[in-house]
């Protein structure tokens, strides 16, 4: 949910620090400090609000100090006040601590420091870890410890105390020359320079210095010094680990002209889209095979996901969890895999799922679905459900598929394979990009097994085929002719308080994201509802000030659409369409069209989120909100 930075190296920190922290803002935050250590002191500067009354208290105060740590912090224990903010200190101020995540033992903790003395200054868990840290040094000195780095010892001690999900950067006045990071269930990385090391909680606050960097892993400890970096586990045994090279751009971070990062993200979908195919649709195949191809058609499959047959050949069920978005886009899979598959498909939500799981029921694949591969949910929802069927019969044991945009993350280390959604890093809080690839992910997936499973004819898959290639143009042709009008049209909604979106079938699913992404970014209150539901009680709300958007594309449901939207208008709404523009009904029931290219039915959501996207964003700029970085939101929910 926050940010963590960490800077040791011949350069001043202090900045290297506040422009890793601007690049972690997109996490979402509500306050933020930094610690440095310069003459045998720590330095602790915080602020509540945004990162530039954090700098203005900076440019009053010189600090040359060369090792610093830095945070963002996302309100969880305690409210968004300085008081609060981190780093948090013990109470001889030598020690300083940022921490991501909840340690959830904290108040036995606490009570058990404040009985030998301790006095507490904020509300946060955080604050135990400085106090047990410098409790640790002093006792280690006084046993005349034998471990090489006192500091290091303490941490590892400490941190076998604590219980939760966490993510620490730590330095101490004592120990100018060491920077310690760990991890346990929430990310951090180190980074690489030319004699200088980084911490950070994600590859963009690393990308401006190096590309080298080391994904720690859960239960493990980070010693930087100006001589390199060393790794060990909580045991205190030392490591031996390998840094990777990132292939992320330090471009791609930055807007390219555009006026946030969402609407160059929503920009940015016919690429993604069009490289996801590249990457997963096998351009090769076809449906009428020669002999020597047809003996080699596992190999030749219309669909190249590089997922071993053994994880899915004999499904009878799946189960997909996820949370926001994600479990939006699982909707929509849903639809495909039991369409095109045949298989019967549960969506749940992760955060639900954990604490009341369905019967056990055999061979059943279970997919995750998260977008930063870090949702603390999510990944526990997992957890459970690989510790709950390991041990049982061959027909109950955990078969476990990830789809995510970032195949470094905790995700990847917990499933044995993964769908990576190819959509590069997405910075705005509002999931645009990252939507649209989790719903190629699924198309694919659900295509691959239709052919494995025989449950749809070859010329039908690569009928489907070649009319998914074909959407990365359509939606390009969607932002060209409707993004003017859109922002024009968001002019009208300037004092609306209340959206209704409505779809049917597979794009119900679409109604609800639609209605999310207005709510996240301009706050609205927005719901989404499946049409033929707004007769059995919502249908009360509507009136002149309620807008609402219908989802309305030719195929099985479509008249269906229009007949709801009529029982809408009768309540004087005023009706948006998303819709070919080529029907004249639909001319004649909606006052607004917001037209997009006909296709099958099935292929339909990958369009109709284009223009719902569009008028989310442009209704919260014109309203001169914080698009990118929406109130008491973070872009990746790491604590639960």
């Amino acid at each position: 949910m926050c940010g963590i930075v960490g800077y040791i190296g011949p350069q001043i920190a202090t900045e290297i620090l506040m422009a890793g922290l601007e690049k972690l803002e997109y996490r979402g935050y509500d306050s933020a400090g930094i610690a440095t250590v310069w003459e045998g002191e720590v330095h602790c500067v915080r602020a509540k609000g945004k990162l530039h009354n954090l700098r203005e208290k900076l440019v009053q105060i010189e600090n040359q100090a060369r090792i610093g740590i830095g945070h963002t912090r996302w309100a969880t224990h305690g409210k968004p006040e300085e008081y609060n903010a981190h780093p948090h200190m013990d109470m001889a101020m030598r020690v300083a601590v940022v921490q991501n995540g909840i340690v959830e033992n904290y108040r036995e903790l606490r009570e058990e420091l404040i009985q030998r003395g301790h006095e507490f200054r904020s509300d946060t868990d955080t604050e135990v870890i400085p106090h047990l840290i410098a409790e640790c040094l002093q006792q280690n000195s006084a046993s005349s410890s034998s471990f090489f780095s006192p500091f290091l010892e303490a941490v590892r001690q400490t941190v076998n105390r604590l219980e939760g999900a966490f993510a620490l950067a730590i330095l101490c006045a004592d120990y100018p020359d060491e920077l310690i990071g760990v991890r346990q269930q929430a990310p951090l990385i180190i980074g690489f320079g030319q004699g200088e090391f980084f911490f950070g909680s994600d590859t963009p606050a690393l990308l401006p210095h190096t590309r080298a960097v080391l994904n720690l892993d859960n239960g493990e400890i980070a010693r930087l010094t100006p001589l390199g970096a060393e790794v060990y586990d909580f045991e205190g045994r030392r490591l031996n680990k390998f840094p990777r090279t990132l292939s992320w751009n330090p471009f791609q971070v930055e807007k390219q002209g555009f006026r946030h990062f969402m609407l160059k993200e929503i920009y940015e979908q016919p690429g993604v889209v069009r490289n996801c195919f590249e990457r997963y649709l096998n351009s090769h195949w076809h449906a009428n095979p020669t002999e020597a191809e047809a003996e080699a058609d596992l190999a030749n499959s219309p669909v190249q996901l590089g997922i071993p047959e053994s994880l899915y050949g004999d499904v009878e069920q799946i189960q997909i969890l996820a949370c926001g978005t994600s479990w939006h886009a699982s909707l929509v899979g849903k639809y495909l895999l039991e369409q095109l598959a045949g298989i019967p498909t549960m969506v749940q939500y992760a955060s639900e799922f954990r604490y009341a799981p369905g019967p056990l029921t055999k061979n059943t694949l279970t997919i995750g679905v998260t977008q930063s591969g870090e949702t603390a949910d999510t990944l526990a929802a997992l957890e459970m459900e690989k510790h709950r069927r390991s041990g049982l019969d061959p027909l109950y044991q955990p078969r476990l598929l990830g789809i995510t945009n970032r195949p470094e993350s905790s995700l990847a280390q917990l499933v044995p394979d993964v769908i990576d959604t190819q959509a590069g890093i997405e910075i705005g809080v509002a999931a645009t990009k990252t939507f649209v690839t989790q719903l190629v992910a699924f198309y694919c997936l659900a295509l691959e097994l239709a052919y494995r499973r025989n449950t749809l004819a070859p010329e039908k898959i690569q009928a489907i085929m070649a009319d998914l290639r074909q959407l990365p143009t359509q939606i390009e042709q969607v932002l060209e002719s409707q993004e003017k009008y859109i922002e024009e049209l968001a002019h009208e909604f300037a004092e609306t308080q209340d959206f209704i979106f409505v779809g049917r079938g597979i794009n119900f699913p679409i109604a609800l994201e639609g209605a999310l992404k207005l709510k996240e970014i301009s706050y609205i209150h927005a719901e989404g509802y499946p049409a033929g539901e707004m007769k059995h009680g919502p249908i009360a709300l509507l009136d002149a000030k309620v807008p609402v958007v219908a989802i309305a594309m030719p195929g099985a449901v479509y008249e269906k659409v229009i007949s709801n939207a009529q029982e809408a208008k009768a309540r004087d709404a005023r009706l948006i369409g998303v819709t070919p523009s080529n029907g004249k009904e639909a001319m004649d029931i909606f006052d607004d069209l917001l037209p997009v290219p006909e296709v099958e039915e099935l292929l339909s959501p990958i369009l109709a989120v284009i223009p719902l996207q569009l008028l989310a964003y442009h209704i919260a700029a014109r309203r001169g909100l914080d698009v990118d970085q929406p109130r008491n939101l973070a872009k990746s929910v790491t604590v639960e």
